[in-house]
């Protein structure tokens, strides 16, 4: 039997509830449902979103439709069955794992890379034992053999610097127990911030690191979760880089995937399946099926006999702060005042800020604080020495932040910081390319051409 959870916990409320106790009827359920207009309806009665009309109840129809039906003092509900809400059992994977296939780890931190679907209920299950995986995706029991942990199981804009810590201890607990490579299953939202920390946080690895994640859930007919996994476990098992990256889907076909790496990497669209794209870099490897084409020759060797060095912590006391006309000096006034020790400025251009907030800025770097400048264009590189204000900016002692993403210099920033407060050897690491995250020139064929 399911959990016997309250109506409220499924989002419904007021006298709604008190409607559909009176007709002994919870969710999971099947129901008739008489309104007053005279349309008769049957199905299952699902959970609804917390912000959804509080007169409105959800169904599953038979046709596996969801519809809303709204419900006043007049409409009639009768219970058809009581509902069992059980996680449904995969099939019995009947598939024999080679012994001399590589050895990969998948860490779990949320999204719907990896799930079930009950077609019944609509409900959608983490499906995180090795089995549920081979038995959803039957290609990896053909790439390598899988351990599967589930760390948590969040939605990744609630992803913080303490999470990436836990996700960096336990990568390094299961390379030191000689996988040949780990995935991480994370929602796309901020997968890009946590591929950055996680850059920094393992140095010296010995074999991949690969977060993956699906635009597409897989109740989806069109979900990208089973390309993206294949490639993932392709990269982490035989990939011949050691680094962390991203790998999802390179076009909006099944096509092919492509290798990120962790410090160049951005989500550029809401809903594509090509969402993420490489910036001021090429990607390092294109995936197909579970063959991988390196794109570049600049990466770090795998070698598992390298020692993997863990410095996993990070200073939350840094804020990321997008300049725009009409800006007061508050904004970061109040960063000084609430003992901020790192503010990354998203100037615009080269590396530009509003005269406004100059005093500010200046305040900052007088009491202590790190300043790192980046540019709110998605290509090129930041140039403080071409214009007036950027020169101003820097005698100020505001760092440049080069080609670095303003959300890859902002976890950079947290990283460096946990390790020395001294405004010198922030900028010097700031400075130091540490995880491909600085390029010495501009590449402009990384720029992407307008298809018209």
């Amino acid at each position: 039997m399911g959990e016997c959870l309250s109506l409220e916990s499924y989002g419904y409320r007021g006298e709604l509830v008190a409607l559909l106790k009176k007709a002994n009827v919870s969710v999971y359920d099947r129901i008739e449902v008489k309104t007053s207009d005279g349309f008769v309806f049957q199905g299952i009665l699902m959970p609804k979103p917390e912000l959804s009309a509080p007169y409105i109840i959800v169904l599953k129809l038979d046709n596996g439709y969801n519809i809303g039906v709204a419900i006043d003092s007049s409409t009639e509900i009768h219970l058809i069955e009581k509902g069992k809400l059980s996680q449904p059992t995969p099939p019995k994977a009947s598939l024999k794992i080679r012994e001399d296939l590589p050895i990969v780890s998948i860490l779990g931190t949320g999204g719907t890379i990896a799930s079930r679907v009950d077609y019944k209920t609509g409900a959608v299950y983490p499906a995180f034992t090795v089995e549920d995986l081979y038995s959803l995706v039957p290609e990896l029991s053909e790439i390598s053999r899988l351990r599967m942990e589930l760390l948590f199981n969040i939605f990744s804009e609630d992803m913080t610097p303490a999470y990436w810590k836990v996700i960096a201890e336990k990568v390094a607990k299961h390379i030191e127990e000689g996988v040949d490579g780990v995935v991480i299953a994370h929602g796309t939202d901020t997968m890009g911030y946590t591929a950055a920390a996680l850059s920094f946080a393992l140095r010296n690895l010995p074999v991949p690191v690969v977060l993956v994640g699906a635009q597409r859930s897989s109740d989806r007919p069109s979900s990208d979760a089973a390309l993206n996994l294949i490639g993932a476990v392709s990269v982490a098992a035989k990939a011949p880089f050691a680094e962390v990256v991203v790998v999802m889907h390179g076009e909006t076909s099944d096509s092919f995937c492509l290798a990120h790496r962790g410090t160049k990497v951005r989500k550029c669209h809401t809903s594509r399946r090509d969402a993420f794209r490489s910036i001021n870099a090429k990607p390092l490897a294109k995936i197909i099926g579970d063959t991988i084409k390196m794109l570049t020759n600049d990466y770090l060797p795998r070698d598992k006999k390298r020692e993997l060095k863990v410095m996993s912590d990070f200073d939350e006391k840094v804020a990321l702060v997008k300049t725009f006309p009409g800006m007061t000096p508050d904004l970061i006034d109040t960063l000084i005042d609430k003992g901020y020790h790192g503010i990354v400025i998203e100037g615009t251009g080269l590396g530009h800020a509003p005269r406004s907030i100059l005093s500010s800025i200046k305040r900052a770097i007088d009491e202590g604080i790190a300043v790192v400048m980046t540019s709110q264009c998605i290509w090129g590189r930041i140039n403080m020495n071409v214009y007036r204000r950027g020169v101003e900016l820097l005698k100020m002692g505001v760092i440049p932040g080069e080609d670095m993403l303003p959300e890859t210099a902002l976890v950079k920033l947290m990283w460096v910081l946990a390790q020395t407060r001294d405004l010198k050897e922030v900028r010097r690491l700031m400075l130091t390319n540490i995880a491909g995250e600085l390029n010495p020139r501009t590449i402009h064929s990384h720029y992407p051409p307008v298809e018209v």
